[in-house]
């Protein structure tokens, strides 16, 4: 069958294909390469009208009512860049970020400022922070299974700014040399929290990573393991979420600085509308998705 691929913008013609009933809409990405090398694969979105969903590369014509002079719409995404480079760098960013304010450069805190004495939570403090990136640096290289291999290149920049940014304000502040540290009953508190929540977090990501087979986009309903830290799968869609803003709380408890609690409530925010976003669409996926669920906060939101 002759298929017309039209572009979103002004719906001006690319081509036309000549495929199959069986094909999917990922050959019709591959078609639309041959006709226009600007445009590979991961940069479309492939749509029935123009201002249509994005259909599944594993949609095949005969399944979307395609017949011979059928039309299909390509939105150009833009210059991508994979999720592994974007992560990767997004997050060893704040891990020598954090460590350069940590040595006290004399630029920053001048001359003299690494000789003044450390209080222990500082010490501690840069501890959990180098775990916590260290560990997502290892999630992102041997745990995470994306369903996307891309994202917009403009997003690198974007998510560097946000974390490396912070990243210096927070360390900053914490590793000034008149910093006042909290009590230690306080911090030690604080670093409880931080550790638990880092180990729910892990077990999640685990979890998770389980759910898909390796080299796969197949999506399962989230549900509990014999790891203690996933029983709150019974309540929320995202827990990793849960215990992510939980780590960065317990930061915020032991170093008892504004700065750390600001980036807390950032992330709160924005993981919030990505926990919201996915519990929609577990439910909107699944018939049998459980009710009881919230979508980051048990039993509130």
């Amino acid at each position: 069958m002759e298929i017309e691929i039209l572009s979103t913008s002004g719906s001006k013609t690319i081509g036309k294909l000549q495929l199959e009933e069986s094909s999917t809409i990922n050959d019709v990405k591959k078609g639309v390469y041959r006709l226009k090398k600007l445009l590979y694969p991961d940069r479309q979105s492939v749509r029935l009208e123009a201002r249509g969903k994005t259909l599944k590369d594993s949609d095949t014509l005969k399944s979307l009512g395609l017949k011979n002079g059928s039309k299909l719409y390509i939105k150009d995404l833009g210059p991508q860049i994979g999720w592994s480079t974007v992560f990767l760098c997004e997050y060893a960013g704040p891990l020598f970020t954090y460590l350069l304010f940590y040595i006290r450069p004399s630029l920053i805190y001048g001359s003299g400022a690494d000789a003044k004495p450390y209080a222990d939570v500082v010490h501690i403090a840069a501890i959990c922070w180098s775990i916590h990136y260290a560990k997502r640096l290892y999630e992102t290289v041997f745990v995470h299974r994306f369903s996307h291999s891309t994202m917009p290149i403009m997003n690198l920049f974007k998510n560097c700014s946000y974390y490396w940014g912070f990243a210096a304000y927070v360390s900053y502040h914490v590793n000034h040399p008149l910093y006042t540290a909290p009590c230690s009953c306080i911090s030690y508190i604080g670093l409880g929290i931080f550790t638990l929540c880092e180990l729910g977090n892990l077990s999640i990501h685990l979890a998770l990573r389980d759910l898909r087979p390796p080299g796969t986009k197949e999506r399962r309903i989230p549900v509990v393991t014999s790891n203690p830290f996933t029983a709150l799968f019974d309540y929320v869609s995202c827990p990793n979420y849960f215990y992510e803003v939980g780590s960065w709380l317990g930061f915020t408890v032991m170093t008892a600085t504004l700065p750390a609690a600001l980036f807390t409530l950032a992330g709160m925010y924005q993981m919030s509308v990505w926990a919201l976003g996915k519990h929609r669409n577990y439910k909107k996926e699944f018939s049998n998705y459980p009710k009881q669920r919230k979508a980051i906060v048990p039993f509130v939101l």
